[in-house]
């Protein structure tokens, strides 16, 4: 059975610090990339696969766009995200059916409650209902199946690892990650999610994430107008004081997370960092991410503070602050 990094390929990512304290650690393993696409530094097994969930959703967007969803600004941004649910996110995914003359009945992501609280609160107030367009992928979903209307591919099936729509996004994913799928699996929203290498995906979001809307090369122009606009609509691709988009609001990088402690994130520069917590906690992953940035000189120390700031990395005891989240000291 082919696995991911093991305890032994593990470094010391960040730790858990309460009243003086060291109550947990994270361990993992991360890979950066320089503004040109050379790795630069390792921690761990960066050879390791990983599972990216989420973190493979600019991969799968920009396979959706090349594939023919015509999709700009808010609703581009909205195929990559891993979204809160807001009204505003449910509005938005619902636009994007609509005009590709979809339903909500289209999607075969599965019912969900939104993970915005008070989203949340207020359909229960309502004596609303879990729903897909509720559901954190919709917005990748949506896009899966405009590039289906798109291209004439049948709806129908549009997650089946065999569904052309699929066959053309996992060689999306092997042309920029550089590397051939390891293994299929079936992600939390039932698409199929691939195992790759930890380095073979921070090529691929390097690419990506240092694309230029105005490149000569069609991968690389969608890839481009991809960022571009996550970047000018930050709230779309998490919501509002969640990590993502404090990370993009703050710093200006490109920043997804994915689930079981995945994270890539993509400097102003070029650099780019991706890593995989082996406990899958996420916690400390923006925070991880942003320093070894900073560490490759793509972001400044205040950069990292002001993150560090915004971020709910305090430990609390009797609802007062007892200790931090801190990245560890060995890195």
């Amino acid at each position: 059975m082919l696995e991911t990094l093991t305890v032994q390929d593990a470094v010391e990512l960040a730790v858990v610090e309460r009243s003086g304290f060291v109550e947990s650690r994270h361990a993992g393993a991360a890979v950066v990339l320089s503004p040109d696409g050379d790795v630069v530094a390792r921690y761990g097994n960066a050879d390791a696969l990983v599972l990216p969930r989420s973190s493979l959703k600019p991969l799968q967007a920009v396979a959706c766009i090349t594939a023919g969803a015509a999709l700009e600004g808010e609703q581009l941004a909205m195929s990559t995200a891993s979204h809160s649910g807001t009204e505003r996110h449910a509005s938005t995914v619902r636009n994007v059916l609509t005009e590709g003359g979809l339903t909500e009945d289209d999607l075969a992501c599965p019912p969900a409650w939104p993970g915005d609280t008070a989203a949340r609160d207020e359909l229960v107030r309502e004596h609303g209902a879990q729903t897909r367009i509720r559901m954190n992928c919709s917005g990748k979903h949506a896009a899966m199946l405009r590039a289906c209307v798109a291209t004439g591919w049948p709806t129908d099936g549009y997650l089946d690892p065999a569904h052309p729509l699929q066959v053309h996004i996992r060689d999306v994913i092997e042309r920029l990650t550089g590397e051939k799928v390891a293994h299929t699996a079936i992600d939390g929203c039932g698409a199929p999610v691939y195992a790759l290498t930890l380095t073979g995906l921070a090529r691929a979001i390097h690419r990506i994430g240092a694309a230029s809307d105005r490149s000569p090369f069609a991968l690389h122009r969608v890839a481009g107008s991809l960022v571009k606009a996550v970047k000018e609509h930050p709230w779309t691709i998490d919501g509002p004081g969640r990590p993502d988009t404090i990370a993009i609001e703050k710093l200006g990088v490109f920043a997804k997370g994915g689930a079981e402690g995945v994270m890539v994130m993509v400097a102003p520069n070029g650099t780019t960092v991706a890593l995989k917590m082996l406990d899958g906690a996420a916690r400390a992953t923006t925070i991880v991410a942003a320093t070894l940035l900073a560490r490759a000189g793509a972001l400044s120390d205040a950069d990292v503070a002001s993150l560090a700031d915004a971020l709910s990395l305090e430990v609390l005891g009797g609802g007062t602050e007892v200790g931090r989240i801190h990245v560890s000291a060995s890195i």
